[in-house]
């Protein structure tokens, strides 16, 4: 009898399920797809004979787009079904991508980003719905840190193999492989049986403008922080160290996959038994370290060191947060809680390629990474002004 008990809670614990392996593959293209395009599209514009501000303007309205969408995706994640709005993103994204294969103008460019930034809005807030759908409750930062690694492992050949085709193939010929990995992404995402919506007994009261969820901004603000970075790196990195005569950019986005993934072996244990005190502030802590250190970008060696400070440190924030996010909102509300926490990724995403594409033209590259290590230094700040709070408030 013992023995049975035993067996039966191992199952309902247990986290690599059919339908988190077909996520988790799905999770994997359509990220490829996308990690493909992210150092690359920065050429394709210069290509086009687009300026410092038009890239970081290309870049933003993208993540924008997607922030506009998600409040959407997320109450229609829980009225229209988990299958409906990932799918509909999927496609959005294919036809987006597949365009960009005959757009030879910047304005049509800016259009399509737009277009593209819906489907990713759609797409990522329902895989990250879907995922924690498919984890058990006690293991939800681990299991956020394995579903991780499926966009991880993109990120670690995405970019080296986007950069590689370039010197290789057209950006015409390298648009439409982006758009078969998303497509790839669509017909895996056919087989997954998604859980059906259920109206929870405790159910919130929703407000005629219902556009976050509540319980998931402090956790999405100290994400905004640090994502900020993140425009940064995407938009100018490989234009940066182009132009200071830093070779090996392809290894960096390769080495940062390396080390996030190895951060999020561990780090999402860590928080499941020590909570979050534990894994954001030491892993803040790495990210600032590698902005300062590409501020100063003197050689190669110098520049992958902060590859892996960037990789341990945001492999262990972005679970984290993800985690914290979900875990502390009502069953019902992990669309919105979802959507509110990759909304604040968008916007940091998006500020920061905008201004740092301004803060470029004015003082240089190197301004940018100097400025990013102030934002998450403020991110720092943030955390311990809320843990204290919170510690007080307890009491």
């Amino acid at each position: 009898m013992g023995a049975a008990v035993h067996t039966q809670a191992a199952t309902q614990d247990k986290i690599w399920s059919r339908d988190f392996v077909f996520i988790c593959l799905a999770n994997f293209f359509i990220f490829l797809g996308f990690q493909m395009t992210l150092p690359t599209l920065p050429l394709f514009v210069e290509e086009l004979g687009g300026s410092d501000q038009q890239i970081g303007l290309i870049v933003g309205i993208f993540t924008f787009s997607a922030l506009l969408l998600r409040p959407y995706a997320g109450h229609a994640l829980e009225s229209k079904g988990r299958a409906f709005v990932y799918m509909t993103g999927l496609s959005i994204f294919v036809l987006s991508v597949g365009s960009y294969a005959f757009i030879s103008v910047i304005a049509l460019l800016f259009v399509m980003r737009i277009v593209q930034g819906v489907g990713w809005g759609l797409s990522t807030t329902a895989t990250g719905t879907i995922a924690t759908d498919l984890i058990p409750p006690k293991r939800r930062g681990e299991g956020m840190g394995y579903f991780g690694l499926s966009g991880n492992l993109a990120l670690a050949f995405g970019p080296t193999l986007g950069l590689t085709l370039t010197g290789h193939i057209s950006f015409t010929s390298l648009f439409l492989i982006c758009a078969t990995m998303g497509l790839t992404a669509f017909i895996l995402s056919s087989r997954i049986r998604y859980k059906k919506v259920e109206q929870s007994e405790h159910k919130t009261t929703t407000v005629k403008f219902d556009i976050f969820e509540k319980s998931a901004v402090r956790p999405s603000a100290l994400l905004f922080f640090v994502t900020v970075t993140f425009g940064g790196i995407a938009s100018f990195l490989p234009i940066y160290a182009e132009k200071s005569g830093v070779a090996g950019i392809e290894f960096y986005f390769l080495v940062y996959a390396l080390f996030l993934m190895i951060s999020r072996l561990f780090s999402g244990k860590l928080y499941d038994r020590k909570g979050h005190l534990y894994v954001f502030p030491p892993g803040a802590a790495l990210i600032f370290c590698a902005m300062l250190l590409l501020s100063w970008l003197p050689n190669t060696g110098v520049m992958l060191l902060a590859a892996a400070l960037y990789g341990l440190g945001f492999g262990a924030v972005q679970p984290t947060l993800q985690a914290w996010a979900v875990n502390d909102a009502p069953d019902n509300r992990r669309g919105m809680a979802n959507a509110t926490f990759f909304s604040c990724f968008d916007l940091g995403v998006g500020i920061g390629a905008m201004s740092f594409g301004q803060i470029a033209s004015m003082f240089g590259y190197g301004m940018i990474y100097l400025t990013a290590s102030g934002s998450v230094f403020l991110s720092i700040l943030l955390y311990f002004y809320l843990y204290i709070r919170a510690k007080a408030q307890a009491v």
